[in-house]
């Protein structure tokens, strides 16, 4: 499972640089400024949870159990607040129309909360110091 983990985080990673630098020097000129800022909402929250499962497959205070729980909760998490968002920030230039599926961004949001409380809660319950 932490190779599943550190496997996830890097892509994670490596899809938030990309969408980060296609922020910065394409979309520019394409949306407008409050869209440029919820895209960087959404490449911000990536990236952390990029660094969560590179911090997760590294460490032993966290049960296989939890691992397992908070690897999905992150996943569908980040699919759902980050990925609604870049279809929101990006709605213009789509002809789907994301403002229709507007309501899984603090569902995304809820699961990634989820995630680092099922860590927490891994952590303390383990008499490991």
């Amino acid at each position: 499972m932490n190779k599943k983990i550190l496997i996830a985080g890097s892509i994670l990673g490596i899809l938030g640089i990309i969408l980060g630098a296609f922020d910065a020097h394409g979309l520019e000129k394409m949306i407008d400024a409050d869209a440029i800022k919820s895209f960087e909402t959404g490449v911000r929250y990536q990236l952390y949870h990029a660094f969560l499962f590179l911090i997760l497959g590294g460490t032993s205070f966290v049960s296989l159990k939890s691992k397992k729980t908070i690897f999905y909760l992150v996943i569908i998490g980040v699919i759902f607040f980050s990925g609604s968002i870049y279809g929101l920030a990006t709605n213009e230039l789509s002809s789907f129309d994301f403002k229709r599926i507007a309501m899984i961004t603090p569902i995304g949001g809820l699961l990634l909360i989820l995630a680092w409380i099922v860590m927490l809660i891994g952590i303390i319950r383990n008499k490991a110091d």
